[in-house]
């Protein structure tokens, strides 16, 4: 369709995507819920009761990976900084997630970010093999 602008949509559904359709069933275009990515520090100092809440938290972030919540989590070598990569409504949406992970009260200087582009191979469609 020549000349028409549209406004983005988000569907906040599993998965965070969805095409549209312009009428008579031609597609339009992929609709994404907003991406953001967290950057968290984590303490220098690491104590027995950071320690014990490392299985529920990975657990916390495995179910969020498995909704489609989360796309992404990363700790750097040294255990300092993190980032995560979620599905959002908004800022305050995700950071209300981030409230909720076990280690929450460990983490310093959480910084969270929209992203304009996010591509990651991990999120494309699997590679067909006529096998």
């Amino acid at each position: 369709i020549k000349n028409q602008v549209f406004a983005p949509v988000y569907f906040p559904f599993d998965p965070p995507w969805a095409l549209l359709s312009l009428p008579h069933g031609q597609p339009c275009c992929l609709v994404t819920m907003p991406t953001f990515v967290v950057s968290i520090r984590l303490p220098q100092a690491i104590d027995e009761d950071f320690i014990a809440l490392i299985p529920r938290h990975r657990a916390f972030i495995n179910q969020l990976l498995h909704d489609k919540v989360v796309e992404m989590y990363a700790i750097s070598s040294d255990r300092r900084r993190g980032w995560v990569t979620m599905n959002g409504d908004d800022a305050a949406a995700v950071q209300a997630v981030v409230e909720q992970f076990p280690l929450y009260h460990y983490l310093h200087g959480v910084e969270i970010n929209e992203l304009f582009i996010f591509n990651s191979a991990a999120s494309r469609f699997p590679h067909i093999s006529l096998n």
